[in-house]
């Protein structure tokens, strides 16, 4: 006995005549306009099966994948599921492919449960588009065996046990060459050089002492030679020599690796005599300095860095709107305090120009105190500084920390999933079929077995091969 709401009652009273004509209809027709019930965790959901028959080769659109979950017993397919996401999943259905998160599930929680029901990949990409999401790019492999050994040996640490070892030097060979960065500049390392007692007597001329024989230049071949020839082996085994040049990292290897080179060049001329020293040290400051991205070569080794870097990638919209915003924060309020300090005459604010420092360091909350207001005017002015500075860094933070999540959350997921897929795809697939290919074996090994019923008068109802015995029978007594 089934009890009936009023506004339930209304809405039979206008059904009825529908139910009516239904007996008219053919009995394929009659069959997609069946209802059938799918239970959520306990949330019960009612439609129709020509509803779902829009995306066959979805889960639910494809008999054969939901009949796993169809319980005999209750006469409904069971999912111990996110109830929330079947909304959406359900309205996919119904719209005819619109696919529509809803607002209290969080983003990854939603693509499990997408992927769970096996909607289109098309759809899905598109989903990720609208969500803002970076598209995951699948890993390209070499076509021979051993440019693809190579290949996995230098660029997936994770593959093997000798990558391992080759990533572990790699990553100490880096901390050397940036510890020996750093230690040359100590005043009791730096390169002096001597002057001879007779060029300063004028007799003769002076040589300097040769910088091929300083221990940290030795260090530092012996790093190059490591970095160089990586680099090289990673780009002999690449599988696309177009797509190696566009990675970042790739370009980061060769700043590491030119600067040394260009000093070296410039040290042989400048031990030979052919070039003037001033303009050489001004090259070999900044060729130097070039040297400190090296440490950016820890992030081919480092999840966190890579997850940081593609944080900061997916944010640059964000950090762009920060930017805009603490420019005019700077102009403004430089303005402001350069006026309201005009008229004393110790004002450390000469100029709208001079008070830009002023501004910077105030917004960001630094505040060195170098430069300060000293009116009442100029402290107002310096407080509201400070507010505007803390409004506008926090408005962009919750957008960034929203993508680092994501990030951070995905990689762990292709850590425990996803991992050492890429160094048995092309060993272990000729011997061994894979998932698909067994599911789709034991589906057409079951479909045999029901088509061969079909000769039979009492089991008529097995012409579908899709639908499991124990739902007709069930519907046959409900029928009854």
């Amino acid at each position: 006995m089934t009890v009936l709401s009023q506004e339930n009652h209304e809405e039979t009273v206008v059904v009825t005549p529908l139910m009516q004509d239904a007996a008219d209809l053919e009995p394929e027709d009659q069959e997609c306009s069946e209802r059938v019930v799918i239970n959520i965790s306990g949330l019960r959901f009612e439609t129709q099966l020509k509803t779902l028959s829009r995306f066959p080769t979805t889960l639910l659109g494809d008999p054969r994948k939901r009949m796993r979950f169809f319980d005999p017993l209750r006469n409904e397919y069971f999912f111990d599921r996110n109830r929330p996401s079947f909304d959406a999943i359900l309205y996919y259905y119904q719209s005819g492919g619109r696919l529509r998160r809803p607002v209290s599930v969080p983003v990854d929680i939603f693509l499990e449960e997408v992927k769970f029901y096996e909607l289109d990949e098309e759809v899905i990409e598109v989903f990720r588009d609208d969500e803002g999401l970076a598209r995951e790019e699948e890993r390209q492999l070499p076509t021979n065996e051993f440019p693809r050994q190579l290949w996995l040996l230098f660029e997936y640490p994770e593959s093997s046990g000798p990558a391992r070892i080759i990533a572990i030097v790699s990553v100490m060979v880096i901390l050397i060459s940036i510890v020996i960065f750093c230690l040359e500049t100590l005043p009791e390392f730096r390169e002096v050089p001597r002057v001879l007692d007779d060029q300063i007597n004028g007799s003769g001329p002076g040589k300097a002492p040769s910088p091929f024989t300083d221990p940290f230049f030795m260090v530092e071949t012996l790093c190059i030679v490591w970095f160089s020839f990586e680099f090289t082996m990673r780009f002999l085994s690449c599988p696309s020599k177009a797509a190696f040049f566009k990675n970042i990292m790739n370009l980061i290897d060769v700043v590491a690796i030119a600067p040394y080179f260009i000093t070296l060049g410039l040290d042989l001329a400048e031990h030979q005599g052919s070039s003037q020293q001033a303009a050489s040290l001004a090259i070999l400051r900044v060729i130097r300095l070039v040297r400190v991205f090296r440490i950016f070569k820890l992030s081919r080794h480092s999840k966190g860095l890579q997850i940081l870097g593609q944080t900061l990638h997916a944010s640059l919209r964000e950090l762009g709107l920060l930017i805009f915003f603490l420019l005019i924060g700077v102009v403004l309020f430089s303005s402001s305090v350069y006026f309201a300090e005009a008229e004393d005459p110790e004002s450390e604010f000469s100029s709208i120009p001079d008070a830009f420092w002023w501004a910077v360091v105030t917004m960001t909350t630094v505040g060195y105190g170098d430069m300060c207001p000293s009116t009442i005017g100029g402290k107002f002015v310096g407080s509201l500084c400070a507010i505007a500075g803390v409004l506008t860094i926090a408005l962009p933070v919750p957008v960034i920390v929203s993508n680092f999540n994501y990030f951070y959350h995905r990689e762990n997921e292709e850590e425990e999933n996803v991992q050492y897929v890429h160094v048995t795809c092309g060993q272990q697939q000729s011997q061994q079929p894979s998932l698909g290919e067994s599911d789709s074996t034991k589906s057409n090994q079951s479909l045999s077995k029901t088509e061969s019923y079909k000769e039979s008068d009492d089991l008529e109802v097995l012409t579908h091969p899709n639908v499991n015995p124990l739902e007709t029978y069930t519907g046959k007594l409900t029928d009854v």
